[in-house]
């Protein structure tokens, strides 16, 4: 299982990022609740992208903001300055000790325990 950053759904929805979906379909792939709130938020969400999004949430493993995980948010915010967003979704990770796959590396790299993967880096 991998935890996908808000930010490697929305590459993945654009048509550009034919590759990024095929790495995507190769694993199994879960997302924090937050990650879920800030993509199907977003104000000036398309009706082609919402489609999108809905199919990619009624597939992936959509994880809870647990207790648990609301504590490590807490704990990392306490740390540095960082999103609540980034914060739970970091969180989510590394509570259920899962890899984050995002393509903002330095926003988490400081994070003891976190493993990062980039998947446009990655082979």
């Amino acid at each position: 299982m991998i935890i996908l950053d808000s930010n490697v759904l929305i590459y993945a929805a654009q048509p550009e990022h034919g590759a990024l979906r095929q790495w995507l379909g190769s694993r199994t792939c879960g997302v924090s609740l937050a990650s879920k709130i800030e993509v199907l938020g977003f104000h000036k969400l398309k009706g082609t992208e919402k489609a999108f999004f809905l199919r990619a949430f009624a597939i992936l493993s959509v994880f809870p903001i647990s207790p648990a995980v609301a504590e490590t948010a807490i704990r990392l915010r306490q740390i540095r300055k960082m999103s609540l967003g980034d914060s739970i979704i970091a969180a989510t990770a590394l509570e259920y000790q899962y890899p984050l796959a995002t393509r903002n590396i330095d926003d988490f790299v400081w994070i003891d325990g976190l493993i990062i993967i980039n998947p446009f880096e990655a082979g």
